[in-house]
């Protein structure tokens, strides 16, 4: 799960950079281990910072003064199957046809099938483990096959037709056309958020975005926007600056990861309609249900039994204060953060994860000492941070300790970009709620049904109808005839559903058995190369696959 950002100005002297540079801080949330940028100058050529780290780290003043030009696209990394290598931090770069870079959110299930491809078909080079490369590198071998010297918006959305007959997973992407523009497309099932935005300016002009969340396009005053929908696309012509939406393969279904509203992004998001903040709410409401009738069925009362209701800061605050008004029972923080630690679920290894809790997060003993509390949490996955919480509350002096997730039991691996753990590492996998109670350590767990789960993400048309109004109000200086390019388009379909296969084993892309086998393996090899089991002469290395320190096709300032 990555963060990506497209920006393309209408003004030609602006340099877009800095506001890249802000939008990433709004998408840090997304991807903590790495972070960069291609922005594009007036005459075609790229310019490169990407590296390791928050996107603070890697942008520093120095670095950005040498990124010029009024478009660009950004990313931010978060690691899947163990990879962490610097070489491959995102956007990637190929120079042939016509120079294009790509920023990628996702992962695609097919990568084998499409390395033998790239290899036998069409003689590509590809040089790092990322299925990201190989998607920019078959996005370059289709817009190849049409041997122009210049392509058009029409060759562009073939070209992207051609891409998505040959991939599987879920993916967003943003990829930039050198001197050209800018391009966005969403996976079939649009399981991957992305969204366009557009800032209406007094002199008529317009400036639009492309990001991972709405957070971003209304931090920047990118009031009009709407989401991509599954299997579309859009190019925006920086000579025209007229957006150009074309639906490039046909919709499979209308399926956003639950995920997303669970855990992964920001309360003041609203992704596909549906407000991230109001879902959460939601949650913490069907959770009380589930708590109280639990109780109920054993013949006591929940009043009697919890004290106390605790959030695991940060993602479940609001659905535990919501927990805990629908049970009357006192809400604490019992946890207070450190903010400067790092989301523990994105840590890289077990590890650093454990270590990471007790640096991260300080029990107040005058919140439970001789207490039964209640800790709310968004999810379960591996139990590592769950149980060090547990343990925790429990060092304070808890008397004891329930533990209720928003999420029902995860007892699958994640295919499409996060990268949870093989399943036998899941707390869940082979184990029912008695015996997960006895791993983490509590006194009993209570999780969301899955249908509460989906019932709880619902579309909030009155949300969308007062942003919208809210939009158009700052720019009262334009006249009539200054119409926005995205608010003509029909309305969007509706959801038909989520992608759940975390909870039941069931991918929306199908069976993904041998993706599975294929990410298990990777992640092995490369913990053994982490930890030095390999040995140390060549052959090691080249068994290994080692992954190269730095990126070799384009020059970054985030080197040197």
């Amino acid at each position: 799960m990555c963060g990506i950002i497209g920006l393309v100005c209408s003004d030609p002297s602006v340099n877009c950079a800095s506001e890249l540079f802000d939008g990433s801080l709004f998408l840090q949330h997304r991807g903590q281990d790495a972070a960069g940028m291609v922005t594009c100058g007036r005459g075609g050529r790229f310019y490169q910072c990407k590296g390791n780290g928050m996107a603070r780290d890697v942008f520093t003043e120095q670095r950005m003064v040498g990124l010029v030009g009024n478009m660009g696209i950004a990313h931010l990394r978060y690691p899947t199957a163990g990879s962490s290598a610097t070489s491959e931090a995102q956007p990637f770069y190929v120079n042939s046809p016509y120079g294009i870079t790509l920023s990628h959110n996702g992962n695609l299930t097919n990568g084998e099938d499409l390395k033998k491809y790239m290899d036998e078909v069409v003689h590509r080079h590809i040089n790092t483990d990322s299925d990201s490369e190989l998607l920019l590198n078959l996005f370059a071998a289709e817009l190849a096959t049409y041997d122009k010297s210049r392509v058009n918006n029409s060759d562009i959305f073939k070209a992207l037709t051609g891409v998505f007959q040959k991939i599987r997973g879920g993916y967003a992407c943003v990829a930039m056309l050198a001197g050209y523009g800018i391009i966005g497309f969403r996976d079939p099932h649009g399981i991957r958020p992305l969204l366009i935005g557009e800032r209406l300016k007094n002199d008529g002009s317009k400036d639009y975005m492309l990001a991972s969340e709405s957070v971003v396009l209304k931090a920047h005053g990118f009031q009009v926007y709407r989401d991509i929908l599954p299997g579309e696309a859009v190019i925006i012509p920086k000579a025209t600056m007229q957006p150009e939406f074309k639906q490039v393969h046909p919709m499979k279904s209308y399926t956003p990861d639950i995920f997303e509203y669970v855990y992964f992004a920001r309360p003041d998001s609203v992704l596909d309609g549906i407000s991230v903040y109001r879902s959460r709410l939601d949650m913490g409401v069907k959770l009380a249900e589930n708590v109280r009738n639990a109780f109920k069925a054993e013949g006591k009362d929940v009043l009697r039994e919890v004290d106390v209701v605790i959030p695991v800061p940060d993602t479940s605050r609001h659905s535990a204060l919501e927990c805990a008004v629908s049970l009357s029972i006192p809400y604490r923080e019992g946890f207070m953060k450190n903010r400067y630690v790092g989301r523990t679920f994105i840590m890289p290894d077990q590890k650093q994860r454990q270590s990471s809790v007790r640096r991260k997060l300080n029990a107040m003993a005058s919140e439970f000492y001789g207490k039964s509390v209640l800790l709310v949490d968004d999810s379960i996955v591996r139990g590592t941070t769950s149980k060090e919480i547990v343990n925790m509350a429990r060092e304070a002096g808890a008397k004891k300790v329930y533990f209720a997730s928003c999420a029902p039991v995860i007892r699958h691996n994640h295919v499409y970009g996060i990268d949870l753990a093989d399943e036998t590492a899941l707390v869940g996998f082979g184990r029912n709620e008695e015996e997960i109670a006895k791993e983490i350590g509590a006194d009993r767990v209570f999780y969301q049904t899955l249908e509460d789960l989906k019932a709880c993400c619902k579309l909030d048309e009155q949300i969308k109808t007062n942003e919208l109004e809210l939009a158009l109000t700052p720019v009262v200086s334009r006249d009539e005839t200054i119409n926005s390019q995205l608010l003509s388009y029909k309305l969007p379909p509706q959801i038909d559903g989520f992608e759940v296969g975390v909870f039941t084993g069931k991918y929306v892309t199908g069976d993904e058995s041998e993706y599975l086998k294929a990410a298990e393996k990777a992640r092995a090899l490369n913990a053994q190369l982490k930890n030095g089991k390999l040995g140390r002469g060549m052959e090691s290395l080249d068994l290994a696959d080692v992954k190269a320190a730095v990126e070799i096709s384009m020059f970054n300032s985030g080197d040197y």
